[in-house]
């Protein structure tokens, strides 16, 4: 455990406190168990390390990455037991998904140690309910997005914005500071601000993360071999050539050489990745359980980074919409236009869109790219990214 502690205080006096991501302040840490899951590279780690060097004392907190080789000789529960014994109360574990028998022995801990709260974070792949009904009934789960365009201008520029309610959007009621002229950072954003990585590197450790998502991640979990996760790449390169992807299951089907089952499963793999995103309808009743009517790639960064030569800039501004308004609202589709929101509906363009889409409809919105100013039922694009 002295090792452990050794690589726990090193991190501690690396991670800085300037910036804090949004679901830092909506995590109810006085939790017992919490989950934090989210795509790769979205600061999940930072998160937490920060969190634990701002409130919590040192002597009574311990973190761990459950890829250490520690684990390779040493049980999860163990390390708890002992940790319990010298007095500790807070045990934060990273990349629970790559400890073997994980919710096993994290309802455990949650049953066996009522004194201790336990913090744990994982790829958005894993699935807390998926043989673990006991540990869904013990965790409190959350769900991190990539930055949105207000976090980026605060983290890379020094702007310190405020999150602009769903309705202060719609209503424009947002104040301009002097001086600031969103598209002198807006198409950055739009290349290369979702993920709080350095910029000199960016492509090469997207890369990165969307290959380390579909060969480690993914089969990991449903269980894939080798030549199943490479169809889930030729997968992934067929809608990032075509997206908005119009799904067509039985020609997928065909060109992957798979049944029409494993398609829809393959994508829902890749939606939980956070690699793409399904636009569904409202057939379903429940969230998330629509029939899919549009298949995007998950954010304009990844849209640069694959579809290169297939970067449609109408695409980027819808994907962008999507992208950044489902983390607080549902998003489905619309019949009359691009999106629908609580009974609200988008069309989404250029500066040139007209109200043709929307005419007739009592709460109907153009949301304009290239504009910096509103006026009436139109929005600029840039404001959407002010929502968290």
């Amino acid at each position: 455990m002295d090792r452990l502690q050794e690589r726990f205080s090193k991190l501690l006096s690396e991670t800085g406190s300037d910036f804090h991501r949004y679901m830092y302040h909506r995590i109810n840490w006085n939790s017992r168990m919490i989950g934090l899951t989210g795509p790769r590279g979205v600061g999940k780690t930072t998160l937490i390390l920060q969190y634990l060097k701002e409130n919590l004392p040192r002597e009574r907190s311990l973190y761990v990455t459950a890829e250490d080789f520690y684990f390779a000789e040493h049980r999860l529960l163990d390390l708890a037991d002992a940790f319990v014994r010298y007095g500790g109360k807070y045990l934060f574990i990273d990349e629970i998904h790559r400890y073997k028998d994980w919710s096993k022995e994290l309802k455990l801990m949650y049953d066996y140690h009522p004194e201790l709260q336990v913090v744990f974070t994982g790829s958005s792949v894993l699935d807390i309910h998926q043989g673990a009904a006991d540990l869904s009934r013990r965790a409190v789960m959350y769900h991190m997005q990539g930055l949105s365009f207000r976090e980026y201008l605060n983290l890379f520029h020094g702007f310190d914005l405020p999150v602009l309610p769903f309705e202060d959007i719609l209503a424009l009621k947002m104040d301009i500071p002097s001086g600031f002229h969103p598209f002198e950072y807006f198409p950055e954003y739009l290349r290369q601000g979702y993920y709080p990585f350095p910029h000199d590197d960016f492509d090469t450790r997207l890369m990165q993360m969307v290959n380390l998502s579909i060969e480690t991640d993914i089969p990991q979990y449903a269980g894939m071999n080798i030549s199943t996760a490479r169809k889930l790449k030729r997968l992934l390169a067929v809608i990032a050539r075509s997206v908005p992807f119009k799904p067509n299951i039985s020609t997928l089907a065909t060109v992957l050489n798979v049944s029409r089952n494993s398609v829809a499963d393959y994508c829902l793999y890749l939606e939980e990745a956070g690699l793409i995103a399904q636009l569904r309808d409202d057939t379903g009743g429940i969230r998330g359980l629509g029939k899919v009517d549009k298949i995007y790639l998950d954010n304009t960064n990844l849209i640069h980074a694959l579809g290169r030569e297939s970067a449609d800039t109408g695409n980027v501004r819808e994907t962008f919409f999507f992208n950044q308004m489902r983390v607080n609202q549902e998003v489905i589709t619309s019949s009359a236009s691009d999106f629908q929101i609580q009974g609200c509906t988008f069309e989404v363009g250029g500066r040139k869109k007209g109200q043709k889409q929307i005419e007739g409809l009592i709460r109907g919105y153009v949301v304009k790219d290239e504009i910096e100013y509103g006026h009436g039922n139109v929005i600029p694009l840039w404001m959407f990214g002010f929502g968290y």
